[in-house]
């Protein structure tokens, strides 16, 4: 089976639309992974996710690439913190937040950690989302390792962690503010009205006609003034074009 043939066809059988991703980064992804299972080509690979759901719940968790931390990028964390949140509960009783590919949870778990600190944990809403099953169980696990809380301030760990061996077990007064759910980002309905979306180091691994999609079905669901949190590795260059307002690195407002 040709490299082109399996995309059609996961596309097909799963709904995964892997021609959005970028085409060489995605194919040497695909080729190591043959290698680490033993198998000659894309049809033996094609096969065993459609006989096995858990051989594609794997696929997926390898190619999604889940690699997550609380607070990652913490200078932007703490714009988030001290800028942007203030002012979109200003005048609001209570705010919606999506995290979209969310991966292991300490994206939204650090945003209701901000949240609780506020004293606003009671005016909010979040929405956790990720394509990959496997690791929306381990997020509402919430054991999280010692890389992942790496950006966690030591009074942080004390009060919102409970160290259990080389882990550390996030509290249910922060697990209880953050629901989970499957969402593809590149198929599924963009559902709900948001105040705040966080999707960060996500869409550079998809084409720029992918990017573009993603971020104008974003701006659909954020409400008027809205505003959408990006990876530090990422920059909407045609924010206006799309009805963005740029208002710091990673921080873009939806305009009307």
């Amino acid at each position: 089976m040709e490299f082109n043939d399996f995309k059609a066809r996961v596309m097909s059988a799963f709904r995964l639309d892997l021609n959005s991703y970028k085409e060489k980064q995605l194919k040497r992804r695909l080729d190591s992974y043959l290698v680490k299972l033993n198998l000659k080509n894309y049809g033996e690979l094609f096969n065993q996710m459609v006989k096995e759901r858990e051989t594609y719940e794997k696929f997926l968790d390898y190619l999604t690439i889940n690699v997550s931390e609380f607070f990652r990028d913490p200078l932007r964390f703490d714009d988030l913190q001290k800028k942007y949140l203030p002012a979109l509960y200003n005048g609001h009783n209570q705010v919606k937040i999506w995290s979209a590919a969310c991966s292991n949870g300490s994206e939204p778990y650090s945003v209701a950690i901000i949240l609780e600190e506020m004293g606003l944990s009671g005016r909010s809403k979040i929405e956790a989302t990720d394509i990959d099953r496997q690791i929306l169980k381990k997020a509402m696990e919430a054991n999280y390792s010692k890389d992942s809380v790496k950006n966690v301030s030591q009074d942080r760990l004390k009060r919102y962690f409970i160290p259990q061996g080389n882990l550390y077990a996030l509290k249910d007064v922060i697990k209880r503010q953050v629901s989970f759910r499957y969402h593809n980002l590149l198929d599924n309905d963009y559902r709900g009205v948001y105040d705040l979306i966080l999707c960060r180091n996500v869409t550079i691994y998809f084409t720029r006609e992918a990017q573009d999609e993603i971020y104008k079905k974003f701006h659909r669901a954020l409400n008027p003034g809205g505003v959408l949190f990006i990876g530090g590795s990422e920059m909407i260059f045609n924010y206006k074009e799309l009805g963005y307002e740029k208002l710091s690195p990673c921080f873009y407002k939806k305009i009307t």
